[in-house]
């Protein structure tokens, strides 16, 4: 049974600011908890219901078991789904100025479900590594951590004052705009980074200046722009299949 102050303090990590002090993140559902064992984060607690018990095998981590009323006090979601857990932060990791591969940039990315597209669209397309503007909403959200589907497992991030760091950039920077060249005209990169905009302004003036390479998606209807997430899948589609 859970205590009075477990409950009070899963409940907190839903604020960032607990979350930042305890190094810590919440992550629910049977399929993110089972890459998170099979992966290299440590993990602090579970806590589950007697069913998600009963079919786990060597878990090597103090498991308190809770009933579903309780599990329904502690979770975020809407449907519950038997395991929640607390789980160690990983360290960021900082990327050069001379990146191999192709890294993406977010500009400004306010929406915890687009973050998390774009880092199951980064783990699909084999982007290892995404570089966030400091007012990008935070990695660790809980929105952020469910809407990847465990992708933020394979992929690094990391946070960064984005003016100073593409004006160090010895590799093309390629930005999506709307008067750029056709992305299906743009020549192959193998080592070069994608920065996309915010959802409601796009690429913002202190960056457009560091932008080597403007790309647009030619469209053929009346729609004005197109979803931060649903514009770097495509760009990454046709970027990384050359």
């Amino acid at each position: 049974m859970l205590s009075r102050n477990e409950v009070k303090y899963i409940q907190s990590l839903c604020h960032k600011k607990q979350r930042t002090e305890e190094g810590v993140f919440i992550a629910e559902g049977t399929k993110i908890a089972a890459e998170i064992l099979a992966s290299d984060y440590p993990i602090k607690k579970i806590y589950a219901t007697e069913h998600w018990v009963a079919h786990q095998r060597d878990v090597q981590v103090p498991v308190t078991i809770v009933s579903e009323a309780e599990l329904d006090r502690i979770s975020n979601l809407q449907t519950p789904n038997e395991v929640v857990l607390v789980v160690q932060q990983r360290a960021e990791t900082p990327v050069t100025a001379t990146p191999q591969g192709l890294v993406l940039v977010l500009d400004g990315i306010q929406d915890p479900g687009n973050l998390g597209t774009m880092i199951r669209i980064a783990d699909w397309f084999g982007v290892a590594h995404i570089v966030c503007s400091t007012d990008t909403v935070e990695w660790y959200n809980p929105k952020v951590i469910q809407s990847t589907m465990g992708s933020f497992l394979r992929v690094n991030h990391w946070y960064t004052h984005l003016p100073s760091w593409l004006e160090k950039l010895q590799v093309p920077v390629i930005g999506a705009v709307l008067n750029g060249v056709p992305v299906q005209q743009m020549p192959f990169l193998p080592n070069a980074v994608l920065l996309i905009g915010s959802e409601g302004s796009g690429i913002r003036q202190a960056v457009l200046s560091a932008i080597t390479h403007p790309v647009t998606i030619p469209g053929k209807g009346q729609a004005e722009s197109l979803n931060a997430a649903v514009a770097a899948g495509i760009l990454l589609s046709h970027l990384t299949g050359k």
